[in-house]
């Protein structure tokens, strides 16, 4: 979390934030809210596959060792022998 505090909640930890809205209802600060726009990527997907347990053991000890996620190290490998059987 930032370091200066929410605005309408004044908390300066997610813990303080979640316990301020535990206790209140939006609808109570309605008129001190600002209008927010941002982009929604609805075409982003992600599809998941089982792995063997003894096989994922070992690919996280890899990608550990590589310093990258066990999901990006799958994606580089897929990747790499897709371009190997397109390029056969």
């Amino acid at each position: 979390m930032r370091k200066h505090k929410s605005s309408l909640s004044e908390a300066t930890s997610y813990r303080e934030l979640g316990e301020f809205w535990d206790a209140h209802d939006l609808s109570d600060f309605w008129g001190k809210t600002k209008t927010a726009s941002f982009e929604v990527d609805i075409e982003a997907e992600v599809t998941y596959y089982a792995v063997d347990k003894t096989l994922s053991e070992k690919l996280q000890a890899i990608a550990q060792k590589r310093g990258v996620t066990a999901d990006t190290l799958i994606n580089l490998w897929v990747q790499e022998k897709l371009q190997k059987l397109r390029a056969s």
